[in-house]
């Protein structure tokens, strides 16, 4: 690419990956944010991104070219080399020494594989809430799942996989898995991630009427009916993304997906 900036080398992979992300837990996508002067150039693009991959609009194995999401966002290349490692520390995309960013496109295995992880580490997080939910945890949780439901009934594809995504992370903080928070928030960023890629729709978002049986099996203090709820409820979401995975087309108009 004559007169772009060098893609990245394997020292500024290195780099990005041992930072620190600024913001954001994982598990927590930015939403887009508004344009005023109070928001940065990259907290802009960061967000612009973010958004079109849980939104579907990015597809498997897309590369994202510098030069083009620089025209396309109007900013320097320098700015947007800042966000596009922040987005790979993230796993958001994969960053590839001497030939770019590119959005993630895991095999069947891959996602097989972190849904496995999900499903062992939020078992014992299941069992160490059920029977001891207090009054205010219950309230939190129903208020979380009638949230998941408003964004449901608006339609609001992205709002719906951050919020059903959250509950989870949520469960992992009452839980008092403070050590824990960073590892189910990176396994449900991962999901939220192969769900937004491999299937847009609302079809493999988490349900939150099984959001609601988790909670309810947890305030009886039935754990086999809890370990269940939380079993089917993951095992599902893996089937469906899976069944998914052979049908996703890598390749993205970058000028279309972000308006330009």
């Amino acid at each position: 690419m004559p007169g772009d900036i060098a893609p990245f080398s394997t020292t500024e992979l290195m780099a990005s990956r041992s930072s620190r992300t600024p913001s954001a837990n994982p598990g927590t996508p930015i939403r887009s944010a508004p344009e005023d002067d109070s928001i940065s150039v990259e907290e802009r693009i960061y967000a612009s991104i973010t958004a079109a991959l849980l939104q579907g609009r990015l597809r498997p194995g897309a590369q994202l070219v510098e030069r083009d999401l620089a025209a396309a966002f109007g900013c320097t290349r320098g700015a947007l080399r800042k966000v596009l490692a922040r987005l790979g520390f993230e796993g958001k995309l994969m960053l590839e020494a001497n030939r770019g960013a590119f959005v993630p496109s895991p095999s069947e295995e891959d996602i097989r594989q972190v849904y496995r992880a999900r499903q062992i580490v939020e078992a014992g997080i299941v069992a160490a809430l059920c029977g001891s939910l207090s009054a205010a945890h219950k309230r939190r949780l129903r208020a979380h799942v009638r949230s998941e439901e408003k964004a449901s009934h608006a339609d609001t594809v992205e709002e719906s996989v951050r919020l059903a995504g959250q509950f989870h992370v949520l469960l992992t903080e009452l839980a008092g898995g403070t050590e824990l928070l960073g590892l189910v928030g990176q396994l449900v960023a991962k999901t939220e991630l192969y769900k937004a890629l491999f299937d847009p729709s609302k079809g493999s978002a988490c349900s939150a009427d099984e959001h609601m049986q988790i909670i309810e099996a947890l305030d009886a203090g039935d754990l086999h009916a809890a370990l269940a709820a939380m079993r089917e409820h993951l095992s599902e979401l893996e089937e469906r993304v899976v069944e998914q995975v052979r049908k996703s087309a890598a390749g993205a108009d970058l000028g279309a997906v972000f308006g330009v």
